[in-house]
């Protein structure tokens, strides 16, 4: 059974408030992505977290407890300092390219708010 006019139109409209409160959303939580990994980190913590098993290990061998506890503390200490994310600010462009502020400023809105202009052009077109 088609919908009425009537129905379309509330159809319509609650898509386009749908989707410009997901592009909110989407804008609002976006922040926390676009972090660059600290690779010294990571790397730091890998080796870290290898020498600590290695001391583990010989601390089992050697049936030394003083030794397994240190390696099982280097070997944690190694997994936080790799998954431990960096604290540094967004990422930055490239060097000549515009900052994600400048090419928002310049684009008229993010990627987001331009997808909805492009839908609601189309939808607005349709009727």
């Amino acid at each position: 059974m088609p919908l009425s006019e009537q129905e379309q139109r509330l159809l319509e409209e609650m898509e386009r408030n749908l989707y410009r409160n997901d592009a909110d959303f989407v804008h609002a939580v976006g922040g926390v992505r676009g972090r660059r990994p600290n690779y010294r980190s990571i790397v730091l913590g890998i080796l870290l977290a290898v020498a600590g098993i290695a001391a583990l290990i010989a601390g089992v061998a050697l049936q030394n407890l003083v030794v397994g506890i240190v390696g099982f503390a280097l070997m944690f200490g190694g997994v936080l300092i790799a998954i431990t994310p960096s604290k540094r600010g967004p990422m930055s462009a490239a060097p000549g390219e515009p900052t994600t502020a400048k090419r928002t400023a310049r684009s008229g809105g993010g990627f987001m708010d331009r997808m909805n202009d492009r839908w609601d052009r189309r939808q607005e077109g349709r009727e």
